[in-house]
């Protein structure tokens, strides 16, 4: 028997994952899926900055979560930025400004954790889980602004479907109508990093960006369809997030963003194999 608790968490991780998963539709088609793992990492030191602004206001002993997602949000606009910029005034490719970045701003985060260790606070252990999540630890507050965050970006992606669609399939055509490139790509990102935020506490920043990719990459292999693909991806998220998570509240010392990861890895290699659109045994048959 499943326990309320426990009820609440997998409730809150599978909106999660839908949330997820229909944002890494767009990311796939518009080809930004590798963006959203410089601007994951690239929160660790707005996590780092938040903790140590929430501890000076004396906010939760530093674990006031708003203020950390605060921090871990500015962080990764900054990122995302940063990648832009490089891209825009520099020789580099960018997928080289996305590896600089990520390990950049990776590297100031473990530099500004190790020193918040040097504090001698207690509290910094709950950091911990920003880095690889921590489902079971949940707490209702928590769950709760994990669940309106989710929600909040499902309602938008529902909402803009058509121009994110355009955007994704015809720029040139979304550009003449008078719909600004510039502003949708942004937006797109906005949400991104909305679900990156919102993922840090349950899958963590290190595997959050596989909840973006993989449930989008398996509903790929099923179908050419966008409205499909709409409905498989947030189904594969949606399932991965919630499995996960109630197989670490009943295994002790089981990772939850792991087993989540994994979960939608093994839906992605059985697509893999007899998906019949993309699949392999398909591709086999062919003459």
């Amino acid at each position: 028997m499943i326990s309320y608790n426990t009820l609440i968490v997998l409730l809150g991780t599978g909106v999660l994952g839908i949330a997820a998963g229909l944002t890494g539709v767009f990311l796939l088609l518009r080809k930004r899926s590798l963006l959203s793992d410089a601007v994951s990492h690239a929160t660790l030191p707005g996590i780092a900055l938040g903790f140590l602004a929430a501890l000076a206001l004396g906010l939760d002993d530093g674990r006031h979560l708003p203020t950390l997602l605060i921090g871990a949000a500015c962080s990764g606009i900054i990122g995302a930025g940063a990648v832009q910029w490089l891209k825009d005034h520099s020789r580099l490719s960018e997928d080289t400004a996305i590896g600089v970045i990520l390990s950049s701003f990776f590297g100031l985060g473990i530099v500004l954790l190790s020193y918040i260790q040097t504090l001698g606070t207690g509290s910094r252990a709950g950091l911990d889980s920003f880095l690889l999540g921590q489902t079971a630890a949940l707490t209702r507050e928590e769950i709760s602004v994990t669940a309106v965050m989710a929600l909040t970006v499902i309602a938008a992606i529902l909402i803009l479907r058509k121009e994110l669609t355009l955007l994704c399939f015809d720029p040139i055509f979304t550009a003449a109508r008078g719909l600004s490139l510039r502003w949708l790509d942004m937006l797109l990102m906005a949400l991104m990093l909305a679900v990156v935020c919102t993922g840090l506490k349950t899958v963590g920043l290190i595997l959050v960006i596989a909840l973006l990719i993989i449930p989008a990459a398996t509903a790929r292999l099923w179908t050419d369809r966008l409205s499909l693909m709409l409905i498989l991806a947030p189904l594969t998220g949606g399932i991965s997030a919630a499995s996960g998570a109630l197989i670490s509240a009943y295994i002790a010392h089981m990772p939850a963003g792991a087993m989540i990861v994994l979960i939608a890895a093994l839906f992605l290699a059985i697509s893999f194999i007899i998906a019949p659109a993309h699949g392999l045994i398909h591709w086999r048959r062919r003459p």
